[in-house]
């Protein structure tokens, strides 16, 4: 099975959405980065992370030009991804679209030969690599520079000193964290303003909700951007046992990607998929759109590299959820198992 029909993005063959897109909804601001489309495009699984050896270079780069067709102008990346290749892919994608696109791309991880993850949040990697970063994408400025994670060896302070010095010589429009806490963003915030948050948001993946980092951004007017909205696929209902995971996909080894976790987190997407027949939607759109319905601050970036599943995601900000449906979607118990 490929990577989408699995569950990362939508399945289903119903509620496209047409040329214009989201370019006649409500936009949603990304601090003082500026406005995008209520749904973002994560471009990691292009080149990196899921599927490996299944990448088509020319595949995603159409799904870029057709997500900017339909409004989804935020693309999220980072130098961590591939690494590198992630990059240069969506600086080759937006080339002659500049203009249309709303970069987003992180720093603070790096990747060594064994792919494993590394922090650095030292000023001096920042600054170079923030240079490496423009260069790769083929661009004079990022719109919003992310600290991928903080670096424990450094001062969150010091980190985002240094991402000030890269707004204030031009280089980058917007600064934001990625998987922080709200005393770590108040730090940061104390140093420079902070457009936005990332961290991992979905039906079951409530932890910004509870543990108050999306309040902290509605009232700081920072944008929460959540990924793996989706829950990694799960919320698709594509996802009936491991063995509809590739040998070597890494959510094989996930808590909740057991067989026991998955038949018990199952009436979780049995309730998500009732709702979306209501709608004549996907489960995946009315994963997307219990997000959007969380504050006009939060806007999910799910990702994909298939036509079909973009232009199912973009739907997902015209599906109205009734309050009835949000209580229902808002009680649903916690899943089973840890996302990591």
């Amino acid at each position: 099975m490929t990577q989408e029909a699995r569950g990362v993005d939508a399945s289903g063959a119903n509620k496209t959405v047409g040329r214009k897109g989201m370019t006649d909804r409500t936009q949603r601001r990304i601090g003082v980065g500026g406005q995008v489309g209520p749904i973002g495009l994560g471009c990691m699984s292009m080149s990196w992370g899921y599927d490996r050896g299944h990448w088509d270079e020319a595949a995603s780069i159409a799904v870029i030009h057709r997500a900017l067709e339909l409004g989804v102008t935020l693309l999220d990346t980072a130098d961590a991804y591939g690494p590198f290749t992630n990059e240069k892919l969506v600086g080759r994608a937006i080339a002659g679209r500049r203009e249309q696109a709303f970069v987003a791309t992180k720093v603070g991880l790096v990747v060594d030969g064994a792919l494993n993850y590394h922090r650095n949040g030292r000023p001096e990697h920042i600054y170079g690599a923030c240079d490496a970063s423009l260069a790769r994408l083929a661009v004079d400025h990022i719109d919003l520079y992310q600290l991928h994670r903080v670096d424990p060896a450094v001062p969150i302070e010091d980190s985002v000193a240094a991402m000030s010095q890269l707004v204030t010589a031009g280089k980058v429009r917007a600064i934001g964290l990625s998987e922080v806490s709200v005393d770590e963003a108040s730090r940061a915030n104390a140093v420079h303003p902070i457009s936005s948050i990332q961290s991992e948001m979905s039906l079951w993946t409530r932890d910004a909700r509870d543990n108050g980092t999306l309040d902290w951004c509605a009232q700081q007017g920072a944008a929460f951007l959540a990924y793996a909205p989706l829950g990694r696929g799960f919320l698709t209902g594509n996802i009936a046992s491991r063995h509809d995971l590739p040998g070597d996909d890494w959510r094989r080894d996930n808590p909740r990607f057991t067989d026991q976790a998955i038949q018990a987190n199952a009436a979780l997407v049995d309730t998500v998929r009732d709702i979306a027949a209501q709608h004549a939607a996907t489960p995946a759109q009315v994963a997307l759109s219990w997000l959007l319905h969380q504050g006009d601050h939060v806007i999910p970036i799910p990702g994909t590299k298939t036509l079909r599943y973009l232009e199912q995601n973009a739907g997902a900000a015209t599906v109205p959820l009734q309050p009835e449906e949000l209580a229902t979607l808002n009680s649903l118990a916690p899943a089973v198992g840890s996302r990591y």
